[in-house]
């Protein structure tokens, strides 16, 4: 196998963003960072035009693309056309989301995430179950007919489902599920993530102490922060161990409220950027449907008919630059929010979210806009 440089371009590792050093490959394996004119003899050196060589981008949330949404096409050849059409805007590693639906359909979804998985289906690392277990007052595109408590054979099944796959993730809230039941999911593996709740502070921070992890896109569909009760949100942030994804396209969240968000977040958890990206990436449609209600695609934006936001038409290269250039982070903090930020979610991250020295690559480019993305 061929040992090349890539030089020219900064390059993160997702964590530091190092300038004037050559990226060494030795085949698909990472060889090491040198100086820009320190690269070893016998190895062919590419010469890049600036921008950012970094690891690919994580998805925790994608609930379609190519055309196809994963509620309609749970089934393998679904998956391979919904991680296709994310690999072509920069994403390498991707939790396939299945929105609220029927038993059936979830049952569906999981088999289909496992036959992925073993297929070795680029980009598959697990699944996201955003729902059904949600609150009907937050329930925002989801379908209330579908929406109901977690019951003992739901939790049975959540618990196979985290013997089966690497990461399964779940979206609820504390007005449909126990505590005994979060603790049991959490002990077992699941990633439990509140969202779609109109809960109290309090009842936050008690599902965050029975295991809860993570909230699902952070300020949309979840009570808010006010000044006697703050809510999900400010638990959210408050709370050190949980992380939050972020849809970060100025649309489901105004930068501001963002800039807000960022500095106020207790660590260790981190703020991660999600798409929730519907059928829309990588296709020309103007609509779909959702559980047989028409969403409308037009200026950015996904909507149901009567305008409630269904998903989003996101792909990270625009989140980042609303960051960078709207919120006013900095280019390596928004870099590490789509690489490193999101891995720290998982039970297993394959190797995404880092460039390791001993490991195999999966890198893309980005120029400078943020625009043109490719991978190397």
């Amino acid at each position: 196998m061929s040992k090349h440089a890539f030089r020219g371009a900064e390059v993160f590792d997702g964590s530091d963003l190092h300038i004037g050093k050559a990226l060494l490959f030795d085949g698909s394996v990472i060889a090491g960072l040198c100086g820009e004119t320190d690269v070893p003899p016998g190895f062919d050196v590419t010469e890049l035009d600036g921008g950012t060589i970094l690891p690919g981008f994580i998805d925790l949330q994608v609930n379609g693309g190519g055309g196809v949404m994963f509620n309609d096409e749970t089934t393998l050849d679904g998956l391979v056309v919904i991680a296709e059409a994310h690999a072509t805007t920069g994403t390498r590693a991707l939790l396939p989301t299945l929105i609220t639906d029927t038993p059936d359909r979830t049952r569906a979804a999981v088999e289909a995430v496992e036959q992925a998985i073993a297929k070795r289906v680029p980009g598959v690392i697990g699944i996201h179950l955003e729902g059904p277990h949600l609150s009907i007052v937050r329930k925002g595109a989801h379908d209330p007919a579908l929406i109901r408590k977690m019951g003992p054979e739901d939790e049975d099944f959540l618990l196979d489902a985290a013997q089966r796959l690497p990461n399964v993730m779940v979206t609820v809230a504390p007005e449909n599920v126990t505590l005994p039941q979060i603790k049991r999911l959490a002990q077992a593996g699941v990633i439990v993530s509140l969202g779609h709740t109109d809960c109290s502070m309090v009842d936050a921070k008690a599902a965050f102490e029975a295991g809860a992890s993570c909230v699902t896109h952070l300020f949309n569909a979840m009570s808010q922060m006010g000044n006697r009760e703050p809510g999900l949100v400010g638990a959210a942030l408050r709370t050190g161990g949980v992380s939050a994804g972020l849809i970060a396209d100025n649309i489901h969240v105004h930068a501001t409220s963002m800039a807000v968000a960022l500095a106020a977040k207790a660590r260790p958890g981190e703020v991660f950027l999600v798409t929730d990206a519907m059928s829309t990436v990588g296709s020309n449609i103007h609509e779909f449907h959702l559980n047989g209600r028409r969403v409308i695609r037009r200026d950015g934006r996904l909507t149901l008919q009567d305008g409630t936001l269904a998903g989003a038409d996101l792909e990270f290269g625009r989140a980042l630059g609303v960051l960078v250039d709207q919120v006013g982070v900095t280019k390596q903090d928004a870099l590490r929010m789509v690489t490193r930020a999101p891995a720290y979610v998982l039970n297993e991250d394959f190797g995404h979210g880092r460039l390791v020295t001993g490991s195999v690559a999966h890198a893309i480019w980005m120029d400078s806009a943020f625009g043109n993305i490719r991978g190397i």
